[in-house]
């Protein structure tokens, strides 16, 4: 890998693409300006139809933007994707059946030269391959199929690795597997974009998370940043004997009112939304009978609903932020 180019691996400057003409044109991507650095492991996030596909086949050179710019490496994304720099892990296709792994495996390598063709086994090893490299392509398992398709992604040693929804149909265990052994490849350097539809995954393992909704950018940084857009830390408690005149009356008379974004009362568990969580959790502590305190941020899949369905303008979360 060329570890010494400092150069963005990828540059998108509002990128558009529009299918159709006329009345039945559909806006795909709407203006999307995107720079990802060399080493960085990217998750893109968004709803089904929400453009992220459609970048990710401009990256690859499979499409041509309607307007804007795409660089890849430093080049055009066509000139990137013949390159031995670029490699991919589409989710279906391919594969040749009735070929072993193996087979599959020294096929693809020989295309790439003598270089790539030295350390198949230790390929194999490293994405978990061996026990089934006698195996016919046709006869493996989902997550075996995405194994073998990210082994071939890597033969070549690239610096870029795009992974378009790569463990869709996994068990949890072959999920597991796969991304044990993404950390791994990570760790050596390679810049990582890969498109998912499980927030977990994006937030362990992502040092970014760009969210993408109706063809724009909503929400980019990092998983702590993009929590962060969320509104107001839930601050709960146990409040035996607790009603909702009670809790209304008793925030009136803390003064706290202004800071309570909305409450829920279950029982004698009592939920409040806030912007300011110190002041409402020493309020609880000391001014009411309540135990059992706990503060929690706004989860991950709250935020990405409520950016995905307002669909708002771009919001950059960090250091990203252009």
């Amino acid at each position: 890998m060329n570890t010494h180019d400092s150069s963005p691996t990828v540059e998108i400057t509002d990128l558009t693409k529009v299918f159709g003409t006329g009345a039945r044109t559909v806006r795909a991507v709407d203006g999307v300006s995107l720079t990802i650095d060399r080493g960085e492991i990217v998750a893109f996030l968004g709803p089904n139809g929400a453009g992220k596909t459609t970048i990710l086949d401009t990256l690859l050179g499979l499409t041509n933007p309607t307007a804007g710019q795409v660089r890849v490496l430093g080049t055009q994304p066509r000139q990137a994707a013949a390159s031995a720099r670029l490699g991919v892990v589409l989710q279906t296709g391919g594969l040749i059946t009735d070929y072993t792994v193996a087979e599959t495996l020294r096929a693809i390598a020989s295309l790439q030269g003598a270089s790539a063709t030295r350390d198949l086994g230790a390929l194999a090893a490293s994405t978990g391959l061996t026990p089934v490299l006698h195996r016919q392509v046709g006869r493996c398992s989902g997550g075996e199929l995405q194994r073998l398709r990210l082994a071939l992604a890597l033969v070549a040693a690239p610096e870029l690795l795009v992974l378009d929804e790569p463990t869709a149909g996994m068990d949890v265990t072959a999920r597991t597997a796969f991304w044990d052994t993404m950390r791994e490849q990570a760790h050596g350097g390679r810049t990582i974009l890969f498109a998912t539809h499980y927030l977990e995954e994006a937030a362990s393992f992502a040092d970014r998370i760009v969210i993408i909704a109706r063809g724009r950018l909503v929400a980019d940084g990092t998983v702590d940043e993009i929590r962060a857009l969320g509104e107001g830390t839930v601050v709960s408690a146990t409040w035996e004997g607790l009603d909702e005149a009670l809790l209304a009356r008793s925030l009136e008379d803390s003064g706290l009112t202004g800071a309570v974004l909305g409450t829920a009362l279950r029982g004698g568990h009592v939920e409040i939304r806030t912007s300011a969580p110190d002041d409402v959790a020493r309020w609880l502590l000391t001014a009411t009978p309540a135990v059992h305190l706990g503060i929690s941020t706004v989860s991950l899949n709250e935020v990405f609903t409520s950016l995905t369905d307002d669909a708002s303008p771009a919001q950059h979360a960090g250091q990203h932020a252009a």
